[in-house]
């Protein structure tokens, strides 16, 4: 059993690299994901104290957390866990490593906010043709953007489109004729070779699909993100009665808990519209 502390510091370089590596070829995930775990780690070890007691390297994350302690909760949790993920990988492959000053901390859960359909379809209207693919694939998908951005021509049939998501889990989403007649008349104007976008024989980045989307909802003054799309996939789903467990496979979600958020958010919007429709509730105002 390795349990150097001397050791683990001189190769924590060497052993962030095959962490990361882990996370791609294994966990599948995406180049955006992996570069924030890298550049978390980076910045924590300058902080980060390496003791030894009992035969096992302690980890002391005090000096690290209070770094980060001005950012907000949700920020210091995706950190904390970018660093658990590593000590668990280090505990994995031979080394004895406990974590000192773990405590989780509370995040408050907010809800998603979708866009609504009319405000979609506005922004269509004034959306060029590879503008409008994109859009429409994630609004009537639900599709991640880094899934976006890897869909390849094989995996889009008569009916359904294969999705490659997250830890490399592939679900079929149902793939609506209009759509499809949309991806079909893009593919006529356009001749990609491997993946549905493409820049120069290569899949379009997600950095550049965002900026599409964002351009496209600029233009009806609007600030939307491709995850707002995801949002609104499922939101519609679920107020049209859709089963939650349907939903969260369509998603792509590992737990249907994930999914249920949307629910409280349909209860919120209908509580809301009680509000401006109710006699008594309109005389409070």
């Amino acid at each position: 059993m390795i349990n150097s502390r001397s050791y683990l510091k001189k190769s924590i370089n060497k052993l962030k690299v095959s962490f990361l590596e882990s996370l791609e070829n294994i966990r599948g995930y995406s180049d955006l994901t992996i570069k924030s775990y890298d550049e978390t780690l980076n910045e924590a070890f300058r902080y980060i104290e390496i003791l030894e007691e009992n035969s096992s390297t302690v980890l002391n994350l005090m000096p690290y957390r209070i770094k980060i302690s001005p950012l907000n909760p949700k920020t210091i949790s995706k950190k904390l866990s970018a660093i658990r993920s590593f000590v668990h990988y280090l505990n994995d492959n031979g080394f004895k490593v406990i974590l000192k000053s773990d405590d989780s901390i509370k995040i408050p859960k907010t809800l998603p906010k979708p866009i609504s359909h009319e405000h979609i379809l506005e922004a269509l209207e004034h959306a060029q043709l590879n503008e409008r693919v994109i859009v429409v694939i994630l609004y009537t998908l639900g599709l991640r953007i880094s899934e976006l951005a890897s869909l390849k021509l094989e995996d889009i049939s008569i009916g359904w489109i294969r999705v490659l998501g997250k830890g490399n889990k592939q679900r079929d989403v149902p793939l609506i004729g209009s759509t499809k007649d949309l991806i079909d008349e893009f593919l006529n104007q356009n001749s990609p070779k491997k993946f549905l976008f493409e820049k120069k024989g290569e899949k379009l980045s997600e950095n550049s699909l965002r900026y599409i989307v964002n351009k496209v909802f600029k233009r009806v003054s609007l600030k939307v993100t491709p995850h707002q799309l995801r949002h609104s996939y499922a939101t519609v789903l679920l107020n049209h009665n859709a089963r939650v467990a349907d939903v969260s496979e369509l998603l792509g979600h590992s737990s249907m808990a994930t999914t249920q958020i949307y629910t409280k958010l349909g209860s919120a919007l209908k509580q809301q519209n009680y509000n401006k429709a109710h006699p008594l509730c309109m005389e409070e105002k």
